[in-house]
């Protein structure tokens, strides 16, 4: 007979092995949970300064919290790791784990990279709903990835994320009157808006967000378009010309990407990818009504703490741009299959989308300006440009 001194003995003993399962166990679910645990590294295009690397950070802090802590992104500014305009070969070739940038940076590979920015001049009348209609509608995302993994053989896919428009034309060592007066100006452009400038008589010099400011301040450049608003006065322009312009006919609606390995993206979860697809869309609306917000605020500080003259943009020179691009885009469609593909494409979408648009929707200035009417000024002096209405 077993007596009640050897069961309570080996009562205790069970307990004990039963406690010490549970430690074992908790430990392996912390094991396996530490395991799973993913840091992407990444990095931007953009000084660490701009409301731009806000928007990648905001992406990160998405990321983190939709995955409950299982995939985090490691966020880097300009040429912490890369140099700026080398984070799409970087990426494709898992020297970082993806990118913060803007498509148009890479038309030197193909052209048709800038149709995927929605630049220059807002693709056929699309603004930025529009475009992304024609990306998750119009089969553009598709077409996205065509260009980067089988026309540009990258290992590299893409997102929407970043509407940083519409942009400003930008900033002047003096005040501009028409076409004319952009001839022999030497200005900071990019990428193909770079080369519709130059057709139109500047002379223009691609250079990093971070190189403008000083460039100006040595007198190697005479204008130079950035973004506008926040993106502008962080970059320090005000304290260099007291001449900008706006609006820009370049970027009325361009739209930034987010870019990620292709083998990292298959080592993800189908958790960790559906929250970096519903991050994307979900930075790219939040970051965008923040920084129309930031944008009013930035334009009152310029006039009033830096004396800038915002001025408007002559309409030749928005007409003129428009007329430009056009004979481009044709001459690209001709020698280039894949950028006649993409356009024809977007013009399909545009040509329902945006008729309908235009009948729908009222003018801005409509109840604009019956709730903020804009001041008569009386004609600007010869030689003077008009500034913008407060």
């Amino acid at each position: 007979m077993i007596s009640r001194l050897t069961l309570e003995r080996a009562s205790v003993a069970l307990r004990g092995l039963a406690a010490a399962g549970v430690v074992v166990a908790a430990f392996a679910t912390a094991g396996s949970a530490l395991a799973q645990t993913k840091t992407l590294k990444m990095q931007s295009t953009w000084p660490a300064s701009l409301t731009l690397q806000d928007n990648f950070k905001y992406f990160a802090e998405r990321v983190d919290k939709l995955t409950g802590g299982t995939l985090k992104i490691e966020v880097h500014a300009a040429g912490q790791i890369v140099p700026p305009f080398e984070i799409l070969d970087a990426t494709s070739k898992k020297v970082i784990d993806g990118g913060h940038g803007i498509s148009y940076y890479w038309v030197g590979k193909n052209k048709a990279a800038t149709l995927f920015s929605s630049t220059p001049a807002g693709i056929v009348g699309m603004d930025q709903m529009d475009f992304m209609g024609w990306l998750y509608e119009g089969g553009g995302l598709e077409l996205w990835q065509e260009l980067y993994q089988k026309e540009l053989k990258l290992n590299v896919m893409a997102f929407p994320i970043l509407p940083a428009s519409p942009q400003a034309l930008g900033w002047f060592r003096k005040p501009i009157q028409s076409v004319e007066d952009f001839k022999g100006m030497k200005c900071r452009q990019t990428g193909i808006v770079g080369e519709i400038y130059k057709r139109m008589g500047m002379a223009t010099v691609n250079m990093p967000g971070g190189e403008i400011v000083p460039s100006a301040e040595r007198g190697v450049i005479d204008c130079a378009e950035w973004v506008g608003g926040i993106e502008d006065l962080r970059l320090g322009l005000p304290q260099v010309w007291k001449y900008h312009y706006t609006p820009g006919p370049h970027e009325m609606s361009s739209i930034g990407e987010l870019i990620i390995n292709t083998e990292v993206w298959a080592g993800l979860t189908p958790q960790q990818q559906e929250a970096i697809r519903s991050a994307t869309t979900e930075t790219f609306l939040r970051w965008w009504v923040k920084w129309q917000k930031q944008n009013a605020d930035a334009i009152e500080e310029m006039r009033t703490k830096h004396g800038t003259q915002i001025l408007r943009t002559p309409p030749d020179i928005l007409i003129a741009f428009l007329k430009t691009w056009d004979t481009m885009a044709k001459e690209e469609s001709d020698r280039n299959p894949f950028f006649k593909k993409v356009l024809d494409s977007q013009r399909e979408y545009a040509s329902k989308v945006v008729p309908a648009k235009r009948f729908m929707t009222p003018p801005y200035s409509f109840a604009a300006n019956h709730y903020w009417p804009e001041h008569t000024r009386k004609p600007a002096a010869k030689g003077k440009a008009a500034p913008v209405d407060k």
